[in-house]
Order: structure tokens, then sequence, then C-alpha cells
């Protein structure tokens, strides 16, 4: 994967171990497909890269049983009904298609254009249950007390680019995970 930053570090490593292989067939994003190209095959996949609130995620305009991925990162807080759009997940994802999740739990106030929600992994995980997901492949989140205690004395930690190296402090504050000091979190689920 490519260089991401401080926040995003852990969270996208871990989608990666746990999809294992390359994402491929028909593929919706929503806002934020660009942290996932490294995971998709392009040569095999058809992909369809919308932006929210353009395409507006709880009244998606694509037919049922349409993709094989749905894949958000970062909108469900800025959704006025969550349970919708992931409703709308469920149903244009085919029978087996997964989608992946991603939202914030301890973040600053950020409307783009609304901010509405703070999300736990368990409140993702009942979201996806609770419209008919049949397997939860994943429900965590990342965050740690220096994270936070960084990104709050300048969001510019937040956005600090992470590079692999036992060396690294940044690297290391990435990795290390508090779970009951979640900054972002996120779910993947299959249909």
């Amino acid at each position: 994967m490519k260089i991401i930053h401080l926040t995003r570090y852990y969270m996208y490593m871990s989608i990666k171990q746990c999809i294992s292989k390359p994402i491929r067939g028909r593929i919706l994003g929503i806002s934020g497909l660009k942290n996932f190209i490294p995971l998709i095959d392009d040569k095999n996949s058809e992909i369809t890269d919308t932006l929210y609130p353009e395409v507006d995620f709880q009244n998606l305009p694509f037919k049922d049983n349409s993709f094989d991925y749905v894949i958000s990162d970062q909108v469900l807080e800025h959704i006025e009904n969550p349970k919708k759009a992931i409703s709308e997940s469920f149903r244009v994802l085919k029978n087996d298609g997964i989608a992946v999740h991603t939202t914030c739990f301890l973040n600053y106030f950020h409307p783009s254009p609304l901010d509405y929600w703070r999300f736990s992994p368990n409140c993702l995980k009942y979201l996806c249950e609770d419209v008919g997901f049949s397997k939860i492949l994943q429900s965590e989140g990342w965050g740690n007390r220096l994270a936070i205690l960084l990104c709050f004395i300048s969001n510019g930690f937040r956005f600090m680019k992470i590079k692999k190296s036992k060396w690294n402090i940044l690297y290391k504050i990435a990795i290390l995970n508090e779970i009951n000091y979640p900054i972002v979190t996120w779910v993947i689920a299959k249909k």
C-alpha cells in the first residue's frame, strides 16, 4: 500500500489482512476509493467511483445485486440515516458480496457538508447484522492515547505520513492499538 497517514495506517493494514486477496469484480466506491486502489485487481474489475453527497448513499441509483464490493471510506458520519446507507449497500451487493465501511469515533467536528455521528465497532457490527449481512468478517477500531493527544494538540499530526520503520516513532504510534480509545472504526461484512 502507499504511504498512509497516522490515523488510518493500522486500519488499512487490518482491512488488507482480512480481505487477503485482490478485490475484483464489480466495485462500488463511495467517497474515498483511492486508499483501496492498491488492493484492487483493476485488470479484472469494473469500478464505479462515486462521491457523497453527489450520489446519495441513502438512496443509491443502482439495481439490486449489482456489485461484488461496496466500499465507503469515512462517509457514514456525514449521513443523516446511516442505517439506511448500510441497508443500501446490502441491497446493491450480489450474494456473497463484501461491504467495507470505515468511519470515525474520536474525531473533531468536520462538516463535509454535515457531521452527524460517531460509531463504535459494536455499532457498525450491529448496523450490518440488523440489515441482513450474514457474516461480519471484521469489526474493529484503532487508536491510542498518544495518537489522540497528538491529534488534539494539532490536527496536522492526524495527516502525518507513516513510513514503516522500526526506528520511526510515528510508525510505532500508528501500530499501537488501545481498543478503548478508537479514533477510526470499520466493519467488513459479507452478504
